[in-house]
């Protein structure tokens, strides 16, 4: 097969995620997470509970805009609180911005009483932080994203868990974003963002240019892993035929 894309590079560090995870909820939020949640269960994490998005646990490997091919079970949406709550889920959603230490903001733009732009509002983002694992997608990774201070708290960041005492922080876990431009993660002794990886053709410079406060940076930072050729072939002819992943990462 052809070398892999951009947006195919960017499936897989999202799929990476789930890694390890087993039999939990994995909740993609968006077209990027979607089809790397279908191709780590298609792979090496068969074990992940996915969706229908709606109230339906399915079985299989399908396609992006089609329906499931086997209904396994329903899941009615006060029981996915209790998901939740016990922390059987691994949500992937998508910021408005995020800051150094991953609070993230999908609720508002500008100053809170007169905002520049509504937005979706907080949503399950506080639940979400506090009770279980949750990683993040960026589609255009720039400073507007990545900015030195989100201006609403929707979910929580490290900063703020620590801050709230052990109640907040004891089940807090922000496991990774990925983004168009690398991977990152908050392994580091104060939880500040850490890059850990950029695809194939960015540099560290220009991750550190797109985003608007300083990345811990490693002395060596790898490549982003490629696909499989099978991870290829499941991602082109089976979840993702129309490449509805180009028109989303160029």
């Amino acid at each position: 097969m052809a070398g892999a894309t951009r947006a195919e590079v960017c499936v897989v560090a999202c799929a990476e995620a789930w890694r390890g995870d087993g039999e939990i909820l994995a909740s993609p939020i968006g077209l990027i997470p979607m089809i790397g949640a279908r191709l780590a269960r298609a792979t090496f994490e068969p074990d992940l509970l996915l969706s229908d998005g709606e109230a339906y646990l399915t079985r299989g490997t399908w396609a992006i805009g089609q329906p499931p091919p086997v209904i396994e079970g329903w899941i009615p949406f006060r029981n996915i609180f209790d998901l939740i709550y016990g922390g059987r889920r691994h949500v992937m959603m998508g910021p408005s911005q995020i800051d150094r230490y991953g609070n993230m903001n999908i609720s508002a733009i500008g100053d809170f009483d007169r905002p520049k732009v509504q937005l979706l509002g907080v949503r399950g983002a506080p639940g979400n932080t506090v009770h279980h694992p949750t990683s993040y997608w960026v589609s255009r990774h720039s400073p507007r994203v990545f900015t030195a201070a989100v201006d609403m708290v929707s979910g929580v960041g490290y900063d703020r868990a620590a801050a709230a005492g052990d109640v907040v922080s004891r089940f807090h876990e922000l496991r990774r974003v990925v983004s168009n431009l690398g991977v990152f993660d908050f392994a580091t002794p104060d939880h500040r963002m850490r890059l850990v990886s950029v695809h194939p053709g960015v540099t560290v410079a220009e991750v550190q240019a797109a985003t608007g406060f300083e990345l811990v940076v490693p002395d060596e930072v790898p490549q982003t892993r490629q696909p499989t050729a099978e991870e290829l072939r499941l991602i082109r002819e089976v979840i993702d035929p129309r490449d509805a992943r180009s028109k989303e990462v160029r």
